[in-house]
């Protein structure tokens, strides 16, 4: 279990709360003499600080522990708080705070900012050994908390300022650019004095390019075709094929689901399933395949009931505020705070999918890091005060055929989804939301009035600008949903910039495997700073100038030169930039476990390519992976084994582990086997060398070369002697599927090139 002492962060508060109160208890033991040498000490350590400690002090460290805010719950503004904190206790290199900023133990301070220099770090640990003196408090009058009002300085952090307008910049190797995206990363890499790997293959790059648009690898014949397509644009023609791909959305959407910790189930003990809530994952797939314009995907998620109430589709895509785990079974005692936890969920999914913000950290405190009050936090959530779970029937869409459909919605005026707390009186909401101390229900300050996170409105405007009204005559829903959809997605004074930057980022990540922002859940003060921001500020204007189509942003990302790079590795650039941060090769990704069980059934010939409806929990299912019924309680093993998410919170990038158990599926599994034998199907009729040659074109989209070749010949004989030894009625048969199986654990099938 993660426990608060174990997260970097928390181990220092609940450090400095112990020294804390252990320095209370002191206060009642007898005091000690002082040594005969305290004064001189005393004296010398102030000529130090005054000199050198100060300076450092004030320039690196007051701004967050008690200047403009006391985060960490650490204070050295002056010595009393300091001493208090308990952090130089032990002596100056023995200290907390000299373990900090002396990167030996986590948090390193400053925050997410270069070391100290070595020798400010040494006269801050002399000056800790000669008592830690302050002539005077670093500020006249010291802030003890963060004020309610953003400043100018919490404005321009990188992320939360507007968008800066950069034009590509000159580079030296012309003769190596696409696209306008390879001026930055070039420019980068030349300053760095790194040379870009060239394009990959044909081959590399049509499975490279498959896997990643629609998550399925091609076929040998469309291998074939691109190879002797000698057409200047037949690269492009291939991305645009793919991304018309019904398959795309496929691919596209099941990635949105984890950010939208989209699930079918309420999760918790009962985990009472939620039978219309698929049409939410089925309005991902359509609007992916549609290009839906991104800022109209948010709106609608927000608030779809209101801003489209006629169309099935923007009435499902509601789900996406309804997804997350609700306890069905609750006593009336914990009906309030259930709600209250509701809200939470809401608000803090919306903040990290569209934001990347922690705004569910605010719901007790201030936020102890980025610039979002808890009042803020308790005026957003008020935004969904009155939004329940409704299963409300619709009609076909227009020009479809069928009877209306039941579908899961998250809006309000509409009856509630029953549950077993309905029998308690659960109300579902709450007229009237508060701001809570501490979180606490039984602690209301004052009731929340709809608004919006303040650093994130510009030019003095107040909640009332973005403020949607419903049309004449509506009385069904307050538009306050509206509204904040209206304000997300506002680039000139709210916060659509900051969503641009997120979404594109997100695109980046999945096509590189690394965001230029490496947590792409958080772009606050504790996540990643950008490697190269003024790209992701150029993405985001021209994601935001072309009407906020994700389709033609990727294409230009796919086509552009840092992508089609080879993954060759040398130690020389290696020692430069081992992370690859700078984009230099392309690195092998490994697939997530949809892409490696579809594939498994699209070599095997057994993928059914039915489309939409609901999933099943059958792990026997040929459908895609994306038609698994998410039930919190009863997720798929097999997918679990390549690290599916729990679907509890929005999950901004998955684990990628390597275990024992992952080989075993593919060796002894049912999958497994049935893939093979399906394989070796599509095989008949067929003599040796024709076997290996096209088991490996379907399977790898590639010739074996002549070692393997050599090898997979002598294991087909090898096995087929052993067979008919044992009396195997069908020795040859039971060779090939062993081939085949073997063929499929190889490395290469779940590898991205």
């Amino acid at each position: 279990m993660l426990t608060l002492a174990s997260r970097p962060a928390g181990r220092l508060i609940l450090l400095i709360a112990l020294a804390t109160a252990e320095s209370a208890f002191a206060l009642e033991k007898p005091e000690a003499p002082l040594p005969a040498d305290h004064a001189a000490k005393m004296a010398q350590g102030l000529v130090l600080f005054k000199e050198n400690v100060r300076p450092i002090l004030v320039a690196k460290c007051l701004n967050c522990h008690g200047g403009k805010a006391t985060k960490a719950d650490f204070d050295l503004s002056d010595r009393k708080p300091l001493i208090a904190s308990g952090m130089i206790e032990g002596g100056g290199k023995k200290s907390q705070l000299y373990a900090v900023i002396a990167h030996a133990e986590e948090p390193h301070m400053p925050l997410k900012a270069p070391k100290l220099p070595d020798d400010a770090i040494e006269k801050i640990a002399q000056w800790i050994d000669l008592g830690a003196p302050y002539d005077k408090p670093l500020v006249e009058k010291k802030a003890v908390a963060r004020s309610s009002d953003p400043t100018a300085d919490d404005r321009n952090f990188w992320s939360l300022r507007a968008l800066k307008i950069a034009a590509p910049p000159v580079v030296k190797n012309e003769g190596w650019i696409r696209t306008p995206i390879d001026r930055f990363i070039l420019a980068a890499l030349e300053t760095k004095g790194i040379a870009p790997n060239p394009p990959a293959d044909r081959r590399v790059l049509i499975r490279r390019l498959y896997f990643d648009l629609v998550g399925l690898p091609p076929t040998p014949e469309e291998v074939d075709a691109f190879l002797k397509d000698v057409r200047p644009d037949a690269y492009e023609k291939l991305v645009d094929g793919l991304l018309d791909s019904p398959r795309y959305g496929e691919r596209w959407a099941r990635r949105w689901m984890d950010v939208a910790r989209f699930a079918e189930s309420h999760g918790y003990e009962q985990d009472y399933d939620r039978p219309h809530a698929f049409h939410y994952r089925d309005f991902l797939i359509k609007a992916m395949n549609q290009d839906m314009p991104f800022d109209k995907f948010v709106a609608w998620q927000l608030a779809g009931d209101e801003l489209a109430p006629d169309d099935p589709a923007a009435m499902a895509a509601t789900g996406f505020l309804g997804a997350g785990a609700f306890p069905t079974q609750l006593t009336e005692a914990e009906f309030e705070s259930a709600r209250y936890n509701e809200l939470d969920d809401m608000t803090a999914t919306t903040g990290s999918a569209f934001l990347g913000l922690s705004v569910g950290c605010a719901r007790c405190h201030d936020h102890k890091y980025d610039p979002i009050p808890t009042e803020d936090y308790y005026r957003m959530a008020a935004t969904f005060a009155s939004t329940i779970r409704s299963e409300v029937e619709m009609p076909p869409a227009p020009g479809a055929e069928g009877k209306p459909v039941t579908v899961q919605v998250t809006a309000e005026g509409f009856p509630h989804t029953k549950h077993h707390a309905d029998d308690r009186g659960f109300p579902h909401f709450y007229a009237k939301s508060y701001v809570l101390n501490r979180g606490d229900v039984n602690q209301k300050k004052g009731e929340a009035a709809p608004a919006f996170l303040r650093v994130l409105m510009r030019e003095g405007k107040g909640a009332e600008y973005w403020r949607v009204e419903p049309p004449k005559g509506w009385t069904r829903s307050t538009f306050r949903r509206a509204s904040l959809a209206r304000w997300l997605t506002d680039t000139e004074y709210g916060a659509g910039e900051l969503a641009a930057r997120v979404i594109v980022n997100r695109l980046w990540q999945h096509h590189f495997g690394r965001g230029i922002v490496a947590t792409p859940n958080d772009f606050g003060i504790q996540g990643e700073r950008p490697t190269h921001p003024e790209l992701l500020d150029w993405l985001a204007l021209d994601l935001v100038r072309n009407g906020w189509t994700l389709k033609r942003l990727q294409k230009l990302i796919v086509t552009s030169a840092v992508y089609l790079q080879d993954g060759t590795v040398d130690e020389a650039r290696t020692k430069v930039d081992r992370e690859n941060a700078y984009y230099w090769r392309h690195a092998p990704l490994r697939l997530e476990a949809e892409p490696i069980r579809d594939s498994m059934l699209a070599v095997g010939g057994l993928l059914d390519t039915t489309m939409y409806g609901p999933g099943t929990l059958d792990p026997n299912m040929r459908r895609r992976s994306v038609y698994f019924q998410i039930k919190r309680s009863e997720l798929i093993p097999t997918m679990m084994l390549f690290d599916w998410p729990e679907h509890l919170v929005s999950i901004g990038q998955r684990n990628v582990t390597t275990t024992a158990p992952q080989a075993l599926m593919f060796m002894n599994s049912a999958l497994g086997r049935s893939c093979a034998e399906g394989l070796a199907h599509r095989l008949s009729n067929q003599n040796p060398a024709e076997i290996v040659r096209n088991a490996y074109r379907i399977a790898l989209g590639r010739e074996p070369r002549d070692d393997e070749a050599k090898l997979s010949l002598g294991f087909l004989e090898g096995q087929r002697d052993v067979y008919k030894r044992d009396g195997q009625a069908d020795a040859d048969r039971a060779a090939k599927v062993d081939f085949c199986q073997a063929l499929l654990s190889m490395s290469e099938l779940i590898y991205i090139p």
